[in-house]
């Protein structure tokens, strides 16, 4: 379990009925979603600088 401590027992409760992952390692995931994952990054920094880029040459 992670260092954080909960503000108090009734979220510490729900957090662990509903799951919520306290420490994510993007390394050990698939790599098809790996590589999904750098895609969508790639694309969105991509998309801004176009945008930025355009605006500028407005």
């Amino acid at each position: 379990m992670s260092d954080k401590k909960p503000i108090n027992d009734a979220m510490e409760h729900m957090n662990k009925i509903e799951g919520i992952p306290t420490d994510v390692n993007l390394k050990k995931l698939p790599k098809p979603l790996r590589y999904f994952g750098y895609f969508m990054i790639g694309f969105f920094t991509l998309s801004i600088l176009f945008i930025m880029i355009a605006n500028l040459l407005k």
